[in-house]
């Protein structure tokens, strides 16, 4: 009987072990298999906490559904009938910018309207078209791409909020092939982006004829899908699913033994052995725990940043905000001054949010821009938190609910040459045989990315194996 230990319990792990076991049984293979989690509670960032009738999301708030993983991993455990889709609220997006909040456009005449950018700039976006593509393949910043194909204005006002939104990162170091591979592709294949959208909104046109839901131009593609219990049903199913194969509660203190032959030492001072291994916790904690297997791996490990952010959830009475709050929420572009990146209105994507006329709004603050907010004491972030919100949305009174979430270390930054890191990586790791890593420092960080890299390790272990 084979022996397999994935050490992580958050989403990435999660999904490894449950998949590792369910290959097994299909493919009639004996695995000894145990999965272990320093904390007591699984689920990593995912964590849905329901607090005075408030439902606050500790780190995402869902996926988008135009990816198949996360969907088939719901159908496969039995619960896409408890999934919950955004409602068309979600489809308006706004950025905060000259002191109002403009709603991102999402046709030709709606662009033309805005007054996000100035006539240069969106004369500059439109000049987009007679900008030659990249063809030397070196990787770059998303703010040398950004202004390279569609200038300043659009990068400031633009990508860069989104880059701060998304990935809590800062457009000038990211790597634009690892953070956003699919606009470098698209300028690849259709020579420009202007040039791709023209060609991908004739696809969604035909879409809409054939009755298919159609996210927002505006935001990127799928539309953002939960649970009626925040997103943690996921992670909890998966939890429940393994049964006894999940020690939690405990540390993995060090890793020891030889390709094939692992032996790993528990914090309670117990010894596990393993054939293999998959190691699903953040990049800084598998260096750690691969220092004395492969010092090396272990050295680019820890050379992948990690950026902070605070989430802070705001319970408002609806009568105390005169906003209409008929939308996703905004983002902040860093010119502006405020302290947040930006601000979800929660009790507007997903029902049952807030109870009955109330609202949630939840605003981030951080990021690899603002890494000096681990700093702030609790008041402090909601002082800032408050006096963004009194900016932005005219709210001067101070929320009945408000919670602050802390995360040191929140989303891993995939930097200019991420993508040769991980071609080092797995070299390095290459000699030690049913030795496996997944998690979001590598490729992807959104739900999606996690749920798919799992499933794949999975596979490509067992296929070793046998």
């Amino acid at each position: 009987m084979t022996r397999i230990v994935v050490i992580g319990g958050g989403i990435s792990g999660l999904v490894t072990a449950w998949q590792l076991q369910q290959l097994a049984a299909r493919q009639g293979r004996a695995i000894q298999l145990l999965l272990v989690e320093k904390e007591p509670r699984c689920g990593g960032k995912i964590w849905s906490r329901q607090e005075d009738g408030f439902l606050c999301e500790w780190g995402p708030n869902g996926f988008l559904d135009n990816k198949p993983a996360t969907l088939e991993l719901c159908r496969q455990l039995g619960i896409e009938d408890r999934l919950l889709r955004s409602n068309d609220n979600a489809r308006k997006r706004f950025i905060f910018s000259g002191n109002r909040l403009h709603r991102l456009p999402e046709n030709g005449p709606m662009f033309l309207r805005s007054q996000l950018l100035s006539w240069p700039g969106k004369l500059r976006l439109v000049g987009e078209a007679l900008v030659p593509a990249k063809r030397d393949g070196a990787d770059e910043t998303l703010g040398a791409f950004g202004r390279r194909r569609l200038g300043a204005e659009a990068l400031d006002k633009l990508i860069a909020p989104m880059a701060g939104g998304i990935f809590a990162g800062d457009a000038e170091t990211m790597s634009v092939a690892s953070c956003f591979p699919r606009i470098v592709q698209l300028e690849r294949q259709y020579g420009g982006l202007l040039r791709a959208m023209v060609c991908l909104a004739r696809h969604k046109r035909a879409e809409r004829k054939a009755g298919k839901a159609v996210a927002s131009a505006a935001g990127p593609g799928g539309v953002l899908t939960s649970f009626a219990g925040g997103i943690a049903e996921l992670t909890e199913t998966l939890r429940q699913q393994l049964g006894e194969a999940v020690i939690s509660g405990v540390a993995v203190r060090r890793i020891e033994g030889m390709p094939g032959a692992y032996q790993l030492a528990l914090a309670d001072g117990r010894q596990l052995a393993a054939e293999a291994l998959v190691c699903a916790t953040p990049a800084y904690a598998a260096a750690d725990l691969l220092e004395g297997l492969a010092p090396q791996a272990a050295e680019e490990l820890r050379a992948i940043p990690y950026a902070p952010l605070q989430v802070v959830c705001c319970g408002y009475e609806q009568r105390q905000i005169a906003q209409d709050l008929n939308g996703f929420g905004y983002l902040i572009p860093k010119q502006e001054g405020c302290s947040v990146l930006g601000t979800l209105w929660d009790s507007s994507i997903f029902a049952g949010r807030a109870p009955q006329g109330q609202v949630l709004l939840r605003s981030m603050m951080g990021g690899a821009t603002r890494p000096d907010v681990l700093d702030f004491s609790d008041e402090q972030v909601q002082a800032l938190v408050r006096a963004d919100l009194r900016r932005i949305l005219g709210i001067a009174t101070p929320p009945p609910f408000i919670r602050v979430f802390r995360h040191e270390r929140a989303i891993p930054q995939y930097l200019v040459g991420h993508a040769d890191r991980l071609q080092r990586l797995r070299q390095l790791l290459q000699p030690l045989t049913g030795l496996y890593l997944t998690g979001n420092a590598y490729d992807g960080i959104g739900l999606n990315d996690c749920v798919a890299n799992g499933a794949r390790v999975a596979e490509e272990l067992l296929q070793q194996l046998a």
